[in-house]
Protein backbone atom coordinates (compact mmCIF):
# COMPACT_ATOMS: atom_id res chain seq x y z
CA UNK A 1 0.00 0.00 0.00
CA UNK A 2 1.67 3.05 -1.22
CA UNK A 3 -0.52 4.99 0.48
CA UNK A 4 1.03 4.91 3.99
CA UNK A 5 4.59 6.13 2.75
CA UNK A 6 2.62 9.22 0.88
CA UNK A 7 1.18 9.77 4.19
CA UNK A 8 4.44 9.56 5.91
CA UNK A 9 5.93 11.81 3.88
CA UNK A 10 3.19 14.17 3.78
CA UNK A 11 2.83 14.30 7.71
CA UNK A 12 7.24 14.90 7.59
CA UNK A 13 6.71 17.77 5.49
CA UNK A 14 3.44 19.10 7.64
CA UNK A 15 5.07 18.80 10.57
CA UNK A 16 8.67 20.24 9.52
CA UNK A 17 6.47 23.41 8.67
CA UNK A 18 4.59 23.56 11.91
CA UNK A 19 7.50 22.86 13.87
CA UNK A 20 9.46 25.94 11.61
CA UNK A 21 6.59 28.45 12.32
CA UNK A 22 6.70 27.26 16.01
CA UNK A 23 3.09 25.97 16.22
CA UNK A 24 2.23 24.00 19.06
CA UNK A 25 -0.89 22.10 16.88
CA UNK A 26 -1.78 21.42 13.37
CA UNK A 27 -5.42 21.92 13.53
CA UNK A 28 -6.23 21.18 9.16
CA UNK A 29 -4.73 19.78 6.46
CA UNK A 30 -5.66 20.68 3.14
CA UNK A 31 -4.45 18.32 -0.04
CA UNK A 32 -5.67 18.41 -3.67
CA UNK A 33 -5.28 14.43 -4.89
CA UNK A 34 -6.44 14.07 -9.15
CA UNK A 35 -8.69 11.03 -9.79
CA UNK A 36 -5.75 9.87 -11.86
CA UNK A 37 -2.97 10.34 -9.36
CA UNK A 38 -3.29 6.41 -8.50
CA UNK A 39 -3.87 7.02 -4.94
CA UNK A 40 -6.88 5.75 -2.78
CA UNK A 41 -7.91 8.64 -1.46
CA UNK A 42 -9.74 6.96 1.89
CA UNK A 43 -6.77 4.73 2.01
CA UNK A 44 -4.59 8.35 1.75
CA UNK A 45 -7.12 9.33 4.96
CA UNK A 46 -6.83 6.20 7.04
CA UNK A 47 -2.59 6.41 6.55
CA UNK A 48 -2.39 10.25 7.14
CA UNK A 49 -4.00 9.80 10.30
CA UNK A 50 -2.55 6.82 11.58
CA UNK A 51 0.87 8.39 10.48
CA UNK A 52 -0.11 11.59 12.47
CA UNK A 53 -0.26 10.09 15.94
CA UNK A 54 1.88 11.32 18.39
CA UNK A 55 2.64 14.01 16.44
CA UNK A 56 1.97 18.28 16.15
CA UNK A 57 -0.84 16.99 13.48
CA UNK A 58 -2.33 14.38 15.71
CA UNK A 59 -6.06 15.26 15.50
CA UNK A 60 -5.88 17.10 12.76
CA UNK A 61 -9.04 17.39 10.17
CA UNK A 62 -8.23 16.10 6.76
CA UNK A 63 -10.00 18.45 3.85
CA UNK A 64 -8.76 16.43 0.76
CA UNK A 65 -10.18 17.60 -2.78
CA UNK A 66 -10.57 15.02 -5.35
CA UNK A 67 -9.20 16.87 -9.12
CA UNK A 68 -11.14 16.07 -12.45
CA UNK A 69 -8.48 14.74 -14.54
CA UNK A 70 -9.16 17.05 -17.80
CA UNK A 71 -7.42 16.57 -21.14
CA UNK A 72 -6.34 19.15 -23.71
CA UNK A 73 -7.19 18.25 -27.54
CA UNK A 74 -3.81 19.60 -29.28
CA UNK A 75 -5.79 19.77 -32.28
CA UNK A 76 -9.05 21.24 -32.38
CA UNK A 77 -8.48 22.87 -28.40
CA UNK A 78 -11.44 21.03 -26.56
CA UNK A 79 -11.09 20.58 -23.12
CA UNK A 80 -12.53 16.84 -22.05
CA UNK A 81 -13.09 14.98 -19.02
CA UNK A 82 -11.09 12.06 -19.01
CA UNK A 83 -11.58 8.56 -17.16
CA UNK A 84 -7.61 7.15 -18.24
CA UNK A 85 -4.53 8.43 -19.01
CA UNK A 86 -5.16 7.72 -22.74
CA UNK A 87 -8.26 9.17 -24.32
CA UNK A 88 -9.27 10.74 -27.72
CA UNK A 89 -11.37 14.02 -28.73
CA UNK A 90 -14.96 13.47 -29.40
CA UNK A 91 -14.34 16.36 -31.83
CA UNK A 92 -11.51 15.66 -33.81
CA UNK A 93 -10.14 11.95 -32.42
CA UNK A 94 -6.89 13.17 -31.74
CA UNK A 95 -5.02 11.78 -28.46
CA UNK A 96 -5.93 14.63 -25.52
CA UNK A 97 -2.56 15.84 -23.54
CA UNK A 98 -3.50 15.15 -19.93
CA UNK A 99 -4.01 18.77 -17.86
CA UNK A 100 -5.04 18.12 -14.83
CA UNK A 101 -5.65 15.25 -12.85
CA UNK A 102 -2.59 13.78 -10.96
CA UNK A 103 -1.94 16.22 -8.63
CA UNK A 104 -0.92 15.50 -5.23
CA UNK A 105 -0.09 18.09 -3.19
CA UNK A 106 -0.60 20.03 0.37
CA UNK A 107 -2.65 23.09 -0.26
CA UNK A 108 -2.86 24.53 3.29
CA UNK A 109 -1.82 23.41 6.84
CA UNK A 110 -3.45 25.77 9.76
CA UNK A 111 -1.68 25.74 13.40
CA UNK A 112 -2.15 26.79 16.92
CA UNK A 113 0.62 28.86 17.11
Amino acid sequence: MHEMSLAQSIMELVTAEAEAAGARRVNRIELEVGTLAGVMVDSLRFCLEAAGRETVAAGAELAIHEIAAIGRCPVCGAMESMAGLIASCPRCGQYLVLENGRELRVVSITVDE
